[in-house]
């Protein structure tokens, strides 16, 4: 993972945990996908909690100079899509978490559970 990857995958980490994400999870499709190479995942409560993640999310990556190439879903609010090429971030509402089953779909990808208060994902 190049530095870059990794500090965007860690302060959106950081930035889901301060705002109380839930249930969140990377999915490293590095080896087996061509689009991206890992998939942030976390589920908010409410279209109101969804829709803070997604603005933490928003603002505090492009503080530290990332944007992401393509947004999805931010007016729906039940699953907001943060493209920024080399991370995808999935913030989902429970249902619509279930409904996706990205954890399903990517099964075969190496997961990382990360749990509450842990604020950087584990060095390899």
């Amino acid at each position: 993972m190049s530095d870059q990857t990794r500090h965007l995958l860690d302060r959106c980490i950081e930035l889901l945990q301060s705002k109380k994400a839930e249930d969140i999870l990377v999915l490293d499709l590095h080896d087996i996908a061509d689009f991206t190479d890992y998939f942030l995942v976390c589920t908010g409560t409410s279209d109101i909690h969804v829709k803070a993640l997604a603005d933490a999310v928003l603002e505090g990556t492009k503080e530290v100079g990332h944007r992401p190439w393509h947004i999805e879903g931010y007016e729906a609010r039940s699953w907001i899509l943060f493209d920024f090429i080399d991370v995808v971030v999935h913030i989902f509402q429970p249902e619509a978490r279930v409904f996706y089953g990205l954890e399903r779909l990517w099964g075969d990808a190496p997961a990382e559970q990360i749990e509450e208060n842990t604020p950087l994902l584990e060095t390899p």
